[in-house]
This record gives C-alpha cells, structure tokens and sequence, in this order.
C-alpha cells in the first residue's frame, strides 16, 4: 500500500493546493449524497395525498431535532405538511426543488474547485520532474550515457512523466474524493436502513477482489511497453540524425524493418495492456449491478411486507443513494490500473534521479582561478566499467608543463581521447591521481577547474541557435565586439558576414546549415571567446578537406598562442613542431619526446610516420 501512494511523494511542494483539493473532494461527496437524500421528502409528498394526514402531523406538534433517521424524518416531515397546510403542495414541491438545485450547484461548484487546485499540482510536478531530470542528465558522468539509449532517455523525460502526472491524479480521486463518496454513502445508507446495508457490503470485498485479479500484471507490462516505447524513440533518432548515410548505402528497407518490428511489438503490448486495463471496468460494474438488483428485491419486499420500518419513499431514496456507489467503485478500479502504470513509470524515472553520480565536488574545494606551472599524471590507470579484464588506460605518468603544446598520438582505440577527457575531470582516475599546480583534481571544484580548460573536438558540436550565440555559449553579457574578435582570429568572421543574417544566423540542428570548417570555426572562436589557460584539440581537423583544414589550423594556431595545448592528432604533419610528442599504445605510455627525437628512436612513432608518407 505504502508503494501505491508513492507518486505522492512528488506533491509535496504543492501541500497547499493538495490540502484545498481534499478539503473540495470532501464537499463534493457530502454534497452529493445530500442533494440525493433530499428526494426522500419530495417522495414522501407525492405519496401522502391527504390533507388530513399532513394536519395529523402538524396536530402532533413539532418534534425534537434528534440524529437519526426516525427524528430527522419526523422533523422534515412536520415542517414540509405545515408548509403545505399553510401554502399549498406547489409551494412545498417549489421549496424542494429549489434546495436540490442548491445543493447540486455546490456539489458542483466543489467539484470544480477540486480540480482547479489540482491543475497546478499536476502541471508543476511534471515541470519539476523534467527539470530535475535534465538537471541531473547534465550532471552525470559521461560515462553514464555510454550505456543508456538517448531516445529511452528523452522517452523517461516524456512519456514517463505524463504517466506520473496522471497517477498523481488519479491517487489524490482514490485516497480522498472516490473513497469518501463511498463512505458517507454508506454512512447514509446504514442511517435510512441498517438492515438492507448488509447486502450493500458484499459489493466492496467482490468489487476489490475483482479490481486486484485483473491489475495484477499491468504494473510488469506497463513498464516492458515503455521500455519497448524507448526503443522506437532511439531508433528514430538515430534515424534522424543519420540520414544522409541511410540515403548514401540505400538502407532505407533495413531501418523501416527494423522500426516496424519494433513498432509491431510494441503494438501487441499496448493492446494486452489496454484490454487488461478496460475489463476491470465492465466487470465491477456488473458485480455492483448485481448487488443493487439483490437489494432492490430485498427492498422491495420489505415494502410490500411493512417489515424494517421502511416507507416506499424512504426506500426509493435509498436505492438513490446507493446507485451513488456504482460511479466511484468504477473510477477507483480505473485509478488503479493508472496507478499501476505510474508505478512503472516511477521507477524508471527514478533510475535516473538516483543514479550515482561519482564526479562531485568535495567537502569545500579548493577553487581555482589561474593556472600557473603544469599538469601531472602520476601513476594514472582507468577503465570504463569497474570489472574490466583491462584499463583503458595504465600507469600513466606525465608532466605537461604551462606554456608548452604536447601532443598525443598512436592508433585508434589507444587511449588519448580518455587520457585528455581526464584533465576536466570527464571521468576520474581508477588508481593514481592527476594533479594541476600541484593540486589534485578530485580537490578542485569542478566549475573552476572547467573554467581554466577549453575543448575544441573533431565533431564540431553546435546547438540550433544563432552564430552570435553559440559562439558567446557558456558565458554571460558579452560584448558583440569580443565575439567578432574571437570570429576574426578564428577566420570565420568572413564567412559570417556573408550569411543572410550575419551574426544573428540561426544555423540549424547542430549547424547543418554550415559547412564542416564553417562548424569547426564558430567551436574555435567559442573556444578563443572563453580564453583558457589550457586547451585540448581532439582531432579538430582531421574530417577537413585541404583548404578547410588550412584555415581552420591558421585558426588553431592563432588559439593556441600563449597557451598550454594538448593537441590529440592523427595527422602527424599538424603536430610535427609540438614541443613534445607523446605516443599511447594499448592504454600505455609507449614513447616521448621531439619529433625528431622519435624519428630517431625509429620506433612506434616513426612507424606510424613513415605510413603517412611524410618523408
């Protein structure tokens, strides 16, 4: 029980327009219950035809308000036969009509209110979770992301959140409005007539039973359709992002097969769930038909026979009321197959909001704001997956001092990459540290730390907004003069002035509206705008062509003046003059010094140049 209200959890920022919901939900169920009990004297006039009889009652004299059915019948009744005396059936008939309408239009009014303050309770958590979620997206690791599916993350961020949002619903209408309406229901029925209540609760153990045979499974489908749904999600972006090669190798037929077999399994999920889903409502509703049929005979019988003290009128009233209970039975069996849904949909959810993040800051970190004497790699081993037969990287020591361009080299596969992503603290050293001015990176706190660094990547990586911005990404109220300089030193400031909009060019979906070195400069002049002491070149030409590559290394070197480089390059003519050249092989330190110090060596670094047929 203590899971089934655990989307609950997620409202606790909202507890006042919760509590104004409940307090509504309350008025809506008493409302409801009395705008039906006041038919019983409605009836009670229609069926007693003598004025004798209602002068009888009034010769009686008026009776003591007393809290039960016999006193509260006797005192309506007292005061509707001298209304009648005094002014007529009409006018009686008027009266009550007039107090049904009051009491349904506040039944209504509350049901209103009800939902009202429960609008801002679904809406804000399901802003509130897509904005912890991206929050905690961002701070993960990268390493995180290596084994989850994009389109199964941005699923959870979606569909998994509109499930939740739901379930809060439908759990506030099953914990408070549905439950309540059934009690005072009851309550109602019980004070008309006790007897014929028993058969009523026969319905609500069968009722349950029913409700809890047939949910059973939908919490273990609900969640293997949204891991399914996730699937379609990434195949459709991945097939989005790369349809040029789709095009290019004619695989149109293998990424629609593959889609549509997913999709077909999906199909056959959704359907079993929603056929679960659908025939708990008609099954309840039958048992609850049952049960009012039994107690319209046993009602009735006691009518006829004069036997429980029950009038025609009272027992109409009642069968009334308990029709009531049909319509909350219904929606708590449907409120708890969404529950069950919202349940997966939670856990997936909370996968995410609670997976462990291990590069955190410290308890009060040291903050650094310049960069002073070098970077050290003392004894550095590392692999992706703890477990591994083997480190990515392995008993790594290095020293990169400030000022100098070190360049990293060997095949691929070999472990540059990972070795320069370990100077932002992208991931953390297995065994050794990395230390900067003497100061170990797990010390430093990160934002500083990431502040000192500058990343310039083979894929140039641009978001879909204007040039000026993605240049100015990252930093607040910059000059649009610092922006044209950093374009200028970066050779793009030409080619901007030549787009439609010069700087206020939106250049589409990771800049696909720009050429490969047109991308690659707007990350050089990003990189140039931020100024970092230290800075790492991934490979920032090699997808270029010739003219391309030659602008863009202008623009490289132009960055890299005055500053610490680690350059990774599998073009060894672009880092011939790097004051060291450090060659990786399978995870380890294999070679450095000088180019011409390793030609000489003649070893792994000449071999790779003498393949490149630079002589």
């Amino acid at each position: 029980m203590k899971k089934l209200f655990s989307v609950l959890k997620y409202t606790k920022d909202y507890k006042k327009y919760t509590t104004l919901n409940i307090l509504f939900n309350i008025f809506f169920s008493v409302f409801s219950v009395f705008s039906i009990s006041l038919t019983i004297p409605f009836l009670e006039l229609i069926f007693t035809s003598k004025t004798t009889d209602y002068q009888a009652i009034v010769d009686k004299g008026a009776p003591l308000f007393d809290m039960n059915m016999k006193g509260l019948t006797d005192w309506a009744y007292y005061h509707m036969s001298f209304i009648i005396i005094e002014q007529g059936k009409a006018q009686a008939l008027m009266l009550i009509c007039l107090v049904v309408f009051i009491a349904t239009l506040l039944k209504n009014a509350s049901r209103y209110f009800a939902m009202y303050f429960l609008a801002p309770i679904r809406n804000g958590v399901v802003m509130d979770l897509r904005n912890k979620m991206m929050k905690k997206s961002l701070e993960l690791p990268l390493s995180y992301f290596s084994d989850e599916r994009k389109g199964d993350m941005m699923s959870r961020m979606t569909t998994d959140v509109i499930e939740i949002e739901w379930s809060i619903m439908q759990t506030l209408e099953l914990i408070f409005r549905e439950p309540l309406l059934i009690i005072i229901s009851l309550a109602t029925l019980i004070f008309i007539s006790p007897f014929l209540t028993l058969y009523v609760f026969l319905l609500l153990p069968v009722a349950g039973l029913v409700v809890a045979l047939v949910s059973k499974s939908l919490k273990s489908r609900s969640a293997k359709g949204k891991e399914v749904f996730g699937q379609l999600f990434n195949i459709m972006e991945e097939t989005l992002g790369a349809l040029k090669v789709i095009k290019a190798f004619t695989g149109e037929r293998f990424v629609q097969d593959k889609f549509e077999k997913v999709n077909k399994d999906y199909n056959k999920i959704s359907v079993g769930l929603y056929r679960r889903a659908d025939l708990t409502s008609p099954i309840s509703e039958t048992v609850v038909l049952g049960v009012l049929l039994l107690i319209l005979y046993t009602g009735g019988v006691m009518v006829f026979d004069g036997t429980g003290g029950l009038s025609g009128a009272a027992f109409l009233g009642y069968f009334a009321v308990a029709s009531q209970i049909v319509p909350p039975i219904k929606q708590i069996t449907q409120a708890y197959n969404n529950i069950q849904k919202g349940l997966a949909s939670e856990e997936r959810i909370d996968k995410i909001l609670q997976a462990e993040n291990p590069i955190v800051n410290k308890a009060n970190p040291t903050k650094i704001d310049h960069f002073s004497n070098g970077i050290e790699f003392n004894n550095v081993s590392f692999s992706y997956k703890k477990g591994d037969d083997g480190y990515v990287l392995k008993n790594i020591n290095l020293t990169i001092p400030k000022g100098k361009t070190i360049a990293l080299v060997g095949q691929s596969g070999s472990g540059k990459t990972t070795l320069a992503d370990m100077i932002p603290r992208f991931y953390d050293t297995d065994l050794g540290e990395i230390k900067i001015d003497g100061i170990s990176l797990k010390d430093l706190e990160i934002e500083s730390l990431r502040k000192q660094i500058g990343v310039v990547t083979q894929e140039s990586i641009l978001f879909n907004d204007t040039i000026e911005n993605n240049i100015a990404f990252g930093l607040d109220s910059i000059d649009k003069n610092k922006i044209i300089e950093a374009a200028k030193v970066a050779n793009a400031h030409e080619f901007i002035l030549q787009q439609p909009d010069g700087y206020q060019t939106n250049i589409g979906d990771r800049g696909g509206k720009l050429s490969g070195g047109q991308r690659q400069r707007i990350s050089i002049a990003r990189a140039i705008l931020k100024n970092p002491p230290i800075l790492i070149l991934d490979e920032a030409t090699s997808a270029l062509d010739t003219e391309s590559e030659r602008l863009v290394q202008d623009a490289l070197n132009n960055l890299m003046k005055n500053r610490t480089s680690i350059v990774i390059a599998h073009r060894l003519s672009t880092i011939v003059n790097a004051d060291e050249i450090v060659v990786i092989n399978k995870g380890e330190l294999a070679e450095k010094g000088s180019h011409k110090e390793l030609l000489e060596k003649d070893g792994i670094y000449k071999k790779l140049f003498d393949m490149q047929n630079f002589k």
